[in-house]
């Protein structure tokens, strides 16, 4: 027989079912409906959780920053120590109508909505760890640990944390890949937005009259590398919309895109290739041209001789993983954490297909995204 050590205490992972607290608590978890912006029943939740167990919990003002009901949720065990531990509160779509249902090895919802795992899991990992600590009155290392908003809204909450100033490293509990694994290393996403205004004339009688702004566009986009631009570097253009009728010149287009890469330098230098392009189809066709960009967040890299880099090896070692950093094209918490100087992982916790009706974690997995999160907290 396979046995586990979830927290100190011995127990098959097949009868890690639903009537087992820590799968209880993600239960509770999933049911609340929480997207980015609308947040407030699960720190609601979150709240009554941590208060019962005599924690002091702060909300900062992040919300009045990204215009949601809620801001990012703090607390400090003991003096704050010198690191955070974090998971964040919204989910990608909805789970107001969730069925999730507890299988031999597995938890799902019923395939008509998403089931949250991401991040319900890492949220149920961290405050059932609080949970056996405070109940067992077991020692809890001195730390912040958080609870962010808008994480799937371009790191939105993230962005707006303010921790305290001897806060130098980080554990991100949400990365999709199973536990063992954690992502060191990502690249970053910069943001475009593109508006090109021409002039509206009818098409079948004055079409010289016209600019139009939708063949400007076509100009520029000819000229772009889109795809994989390099072996670090992704470019794409989204959405594009435009035009008002088939016999009207169409005046204006708005194009929305985005840069990736793992270095800043390279893809600041794309943006701007692609704004030239713009320009140049502009002055081309006499249309007018408001381009703009912003990091929706930056690339990081955390270095293998790392404290937290070595500490999380250690950690995954301890419960019997085999420790695997990665690279990441996606982002989380932990870009925003790392371009505040905190050196922060994403610590895998198996939220396998996230923002899809095919989402699912292994009970062993959330085990064992617990275990992970107990060794990071365990006090000597």
């Amino acid at each position: 027989m396979k046995f586990t050590n979830l927290l100190k205490v011995k127990i098959m992972l097949r009868n890690l079912n639903s009537k087992h607290r820590l799968v209880e608590i993600f239960l509770e978890l999933v049911k609340i409906d929480g997207v980015s912006r609308y947040e407030l029943d699960v720190r609601n939740y979150l709240v009554e959780f941590l208060e019962n167990l005599d924690f002091e919990p702060i909300i900062d003002d992040a919300a009045e920053q990204v215009g949601g009901n809620t801001g990012n949720l703090i607390i400090e065990i003991g003096h704050g120590g010198d690191f955070v531990v974090l998971s964040h509160m919204d989910t990608a779509a909805s789970t107001k109508m969730i069925q999730p249902k507890v299988l031999s090895d597995r938890i799902t919802s019923d395939g008509n909505t998403i089931l949250g795992a991401d991040n319900r899991a890492g949220i149920a990992a961290i405050i059932y760890s609080l949970e056996w600590f405070i109940k067992n009155k077991k020692k809890i290392k001195d730390c912040v640990i958080c609870f962010t908003i808008c994480e799937e809204n371009n790191i939105e909450g993230g962005k707006y944390l303010s921790l305290p100033p001897q806060i130098k490293n980080g554990y991100v509990i949400d990365s999709s890949l199973r536990p063992g694994k954690f992502i060191h290393r990502t690249y970053g996403a910069k943001g475009l937005k593109i508006n090109i205004t021409g002039k509206a004339a009818h098409s079948g009688l004055h079409p010289e009259d016209g600019i139009s702004a939708i063949y400007t566009a076509a100009l520029a986009i000819a000229k772009l590398k889109l795809g994989r631009v390099s072996e670090t570097t992704t470019a794409n253009l989204g959405i594009i919309q435009g035009g008002e009728a088939i016999n009207v010149i169409p005046e204006k287009v708005e194009i929305v895109g985005e840069i990736r890469s793992q270095r800043v330098a390279d893809v600041d230098l794309l943006a701007k290739n692609f704004e030239q392009h713009f320009k140049n189809a502009c002055k081309t066709t006499g249309a007018m041209l408001n381009f703009s960009s912003q990091w929706d967040f930056t690339p990081y890299y955390v270095r293998e001789d790392s404290l937290v880099f070595q500490n999380t090896c250690n950690i995954m070692k301890k419960i019997g993983l085999t420790p695997e950093p990665r690279l990441s094209a996606g982002g989380s918490d932990a870009n925003a954490l790392n371009e505040k100087g905190i050196q922060t992982v994403n610590i895998g916790i198996g939220a396998q297909n996230p923002h899809s009706h095919e989402e699912f974690i292994l009970l062993e997995d959330l085990a064992n995204a617990a275990n992970i999160v107990y060794e990071i907290l365990r006090g000597e």
